[in-house]
């Protein structure tokens, strides 16, 4: 590894993201663009609307550090409402500049130096970098393609005396993986075994497929009062630039992950918070019709990656497939593959290696992730590209 001048060692490996390098491959080419999830509509009138009103009120300085109280009250009213969840919206709720800030904070509240902290990978790449700069080390519990399902062994044997955190997430990214009740369980048993907080990436909670639904792990028995529930507005409303998340938890938990967080952002995006206040109020058909929409484009990319002879893991939830690029890449080089993809065909697209540990990075080095969060018109085009390549010869 090259060391990068003046870089503190806590962030030494952590350049510049996959996505960024993608998504500017994606402007210089004009590529289609299904590597970073986000999608390409906007978000429901109604949410809209709220954060111009909102702008249009005068509501445009510092909201309160903690988030706006019509956005506290609608997160709390949401955990009843999917989930039964009760919670005090003055004191066991937090908005944050998205749920990235949202995990950061966790790290820099709950771990000290040398604490270790369980993940599940792959795993979203802001997991590593918070860890890291909190102090902590990185305890990878490996999902393994096609299922992903969680490995209970695999998990007990990650556990030492000096784990602190369990960082979960599901729907999970970027796999696609929902972990089902038995799975979701033994991370219960284990956290309450070891006296370990939970920190749960719920962001996709309302995308999952195929009958499946997300159940948080705080809803089982003794995980409510160790657990720190985060999600955002970005995935659910189709509104990823406003940066508007939050955490939830008990009291104790949720006024130290605040203490983290009143020094990295303090606050922001007022208006944007009274947008997502109103799209959590909207009725049930606006999220059952997310899933179901997204569904189908799931659908719609499968068939086409498969048509083009590419072996394709189907995602249970989230924004994300996942496909062994062997058939169009002999050598099974994934980031070389992503590199050359928008040039060769006009399809930008993300290696899966980057969401391991580097220990094992070459294994899984032959994984491409699609995003489908796109209008289904831009899905099949990119899959009339990346037909094209099934004619070409593997890149050397």
């Amino acid at each position: 590894m090259t060391r990068v001048p003046r870089l503190s060692a806590k962030l030494q490996g952590f350049g510049t993201t996959i996505f960024a390098e993608m998504t500017a491959l994606a402007v210089e080419t004009g590529a289609v663009n299904l590597g970073q999830g986000f999608p390409d509509t906007d978000g429901p009138p109604e949410v809209l609307e709220a954060a111009r009103a909102a702008i249009a009120e005068g509501q445009n300085q510092y909201p309160p550090a903690i988030g706006v109280a019509p956005l506290r009250h609608a997160i709390a009213a949401h955990q009843h409402r999917f989930y039964g969840i009760e919670l005090d919206p003055d004191t066991e709720v937090l908005v944050t500049a998205g749920a990235t800030e949202a995990i950061a904070a966790a790290m820099f509240a709950l771990l000290d130096s040398g604490d270790e902290v369980v993940v599940l990978e792959p795993m979203y790449d802001s997991y590593a970098a918070s860890v890291a700069m909190a102090g902590g080390v990185l305890r990878p519990v490996l999902l393994e393609p096609p299922r992903y399902e969680l490995d209970p062994d695999r998990l007990r044997r990650a556990i030492t005396a000096r784990t602190r955190v369990i960082l979960l997430n599901t729907p999970h990214n970027p796999t696609g993986a929902v972990l089902d009740d038995e799975a979701m369980a033994e991370v219960a048993r284990l956290a309450i075994e070891h006296d370990l907080i939970v920190v749960s990436d719920e962001v996709y909670e309302h995308i999952t497929f195929d009958g499946r639904s997300h159940r948080p792990i705080a809803t089982f028995d003794g995980m409510a009062e160790r657990t720190v529930t985060i999600s955002s507005g970005g995935k659910t409303f189709d509104t990823t630039g406003w940066k508007i998340g939050w955490c939830s938890g008990p009291r104790d938990l949720i006024a130290a992950v605040r203490t983290a967080k009143q020094f990295l952002t303090f606050a922001g995006g007022g208006p944007f918070q009274m947008g997502i206040a109103a799209g959590l109020s909207l009725p049930d058909e606006y999220f059952t019709g997310l899933a179901n929409r997204l569904q189908d484009r799931r659908d719609r990319l499968v068939a086409g990656l498969t048509a083009t002879g590419l072996e394709v893991y189907v995602p249970a939830g989230t924004y994300f497939v996942t496909a062994d690029i062997r058939p169009l890449r002999e050598d099974g080089d994934g980031v070389a593959f992503c590199r050359e993809l928008p040039h060769r065909c006009g399809v930008v697209a993300i290696p899966n290696a980057v969401f391991y540990d580097p220990a094992h990075r070459e294994d899984v080095r032959s994984l491409v992730r699609f995003a489908f969060c796109k209008r289904p018109e831009l899905i099949d085009l990119a899959v009339e590209r990346l037909a094209s390549l099934t004619s070409m010869s593997p890149s050397p």
